[in-house]
């Protein structure tokens, strides 16, 4: 992430008089193109952020570099990824701190890595598909530069099959079938580890906590995160008629001691 002035190679975005937002990659000599026209990427570098910039045809632009949420509703994907408003209780269940080791299963577009990552993780992903996985990567240095791809390492391997690494502080799943993760996790994480699983059903949450339960794990807990907006205009003052409702449930428990 930068501060000061917008740079070369530096992803903004873009924003139009109706909210309507671009992910914009500066490039000397380079231009964006909307339906109101372009603007040349050298009226941006060198500016700002938070300054209005105007298109050949007359439209106005508000250019600001993207958060993090922003990034990743806006990010090229393959995969469907957790939303905003999972990605920030997940990192609070899950105790992320700068050098905590971490398992990730299920890597996907690389939302959760980055969300992992900008707190100061240090991350495994095993992943199956290996676009997927290149995709992630990829992701992960536009946003947050080489330096966070030096704490992240994705091999293609299905942590259904077992997890090589130890000690580890964290294991973090999404996937389909986490419970099948449970047995390998409980001798990778460290006595006092913390397992977290992101699971779109009920249903799923029942077997991993059965699973969990079975397996060594204790303080388990599950949690459904729900966001509403609301419109505030004036005296004009309501919820929003849409609300993103059920996305999915965050499952957690901490590892016992052996006996």
């Amino acid at each position: 992430m930068h501060t000061g002035d917008l740079h070369e190679g530096e992803i903004v975005q873009f924003v139009d008089t109706k909210d309507r937002r671009y992910l914009v990659t500066l490039k000397p000599g380079g231009e964006f193109h909307s339906h109101a026209g372009l603007v040349p990427h050298d009226d941006v570098i060198g500016q700002p952020e938070g300054r209005f910039v105007q298109s050949t045809r007359g439209g106005s632009y508000l250019v600001v570099r993207p958060t993090l949420a922003e990034f990743i509703l806006k990010m090229p994907r393959g995969a469907q990824v957790i939303y905003p408003k999972d990605l920030g209780p997940l990192l609070m269940i899950a105790d992320i701190f700068p050098g905590v080791r971490v398992l990730e299963s299920g890597v996907g577009s690389g939302a959760l890595s980055m969300t992992m990552l900008r707190a100061g993780a240090d991350i495994v992903g095993y992943e199956l598909r290996e676009d997927f996985a290149s995709r992630a990567r990829k992701n992960v240095g536009e946003l947050l530069g080489a330096a966070a791809l030096d704490r992240y390492r994705v091999e293609l391997r299905d942590a259904y099959d077992g997890i090589d690494e130890t000690d580890l502080d964290r294991v973090v799943l999404d996937l389909p079938e986490p419970w099948q993760v449970v047995p390998h996790a409980a001798t990778a994480l460290r006595t006092g580890g913390i397992i977290v699983a992101y699971t779109p059903s009920i249903i799923q949450v029942g077997r991993f906590r059965d699973a969990l339960r079975d397996h060594g794990f204790a303080m388990a807990e599950t949690v459904e995160v729900m966001n509403r907006g609301w419109h505030v205009e004036g005296h004009a003052v309501r919820p929003d008629h849409r609300m993103v409702g059920h996305t999915g449930f965050l499952t957690s428990a901490r590892l016992l001691e052996r006996a």
